[in-house]
């Protein structure tokens, strides 16, 4: 196993730990305060269409933008996992359009339609970690490596402060993104 895949393996298991040592107080705190960072963005004020992800578990909330975006006059797409590492951006407009997907992460049901990549002005991705070059280091299906490769519009993941890693390791396939929102900081 090469090197590279041996300390993402180890960042993953570490960032987890931690991630299971947070307290709820502390995410829903990093929460608001990322929040309110994502809507003073140029990017998020100038956007028609936004993509987003939809949190699960300890993920950076993402329903509030959701609701934000929706109060704000914004189209939004989240993803549909359509095979192994490939997913493609659907159009919801009310949580109600979400059914339970893929490891059960919530996904645009059948009657939601697809949105082309290049309609896509502004990309909200997850990540389990982030360094402050912005690379992410993702759960490691490629789903949102791939995604951003073909992506033209400004990208960010949405990060605890508490989560950052020095350095993520990094292969030749991966993507880091435009933009680092954590509770304290905007990294560019």
């Amino acid at each position: 196993m090469n090197n590279c895949i041996t300390d993402k393996k180890t960042q993953r298991n570490e960032i987890r730990s931690r991630l299971q040592q947070s307290s709820p107080t502390y995410c829903y705190s990093s929460d608001q305060l990322i929040f309110q960072s994502i809507i003073t963005l140029p990017e998020y004020q100038n956007a028609s269409m936004i993509f987003c992800y939809v949190s699960v578990k300890k993920e950076v909330d993402t329903r509030r933008l959701l609701k934000q975006a929706w109060a704000d006059g914004k189209r939004t797409a989240v993803p549909r996992c359509i095979d192994k590492g490939i997913m493609e951006p659907y159009e919801i407009t009310s949580f109600n359009d979400l059914i339970p997907g893929l490891y059960n992460i919530p996904e645009p049901a059948k009657h939601c339609p697809p949105v082309n990549l290049a309609d896509i002005d502004f990309a909200i991705v997850p990540c389990l970690s982030c360094d402050r070059k912005r690379r992410r280091l993702g759960h490691g299906g490629g789903y949102y490596d791939r995604t951003l490769a073909k992506l033209t519009a400004p990208s960010a993941a949405l990060c605890r402060e508490q989560l950052l890693l020095d350095e993520v390791s990094c292969e030749e396939h991966d993507q880091s993104v435009s933009i680092l929102i954590t509770e304290n900081t905007i990294y560019r």
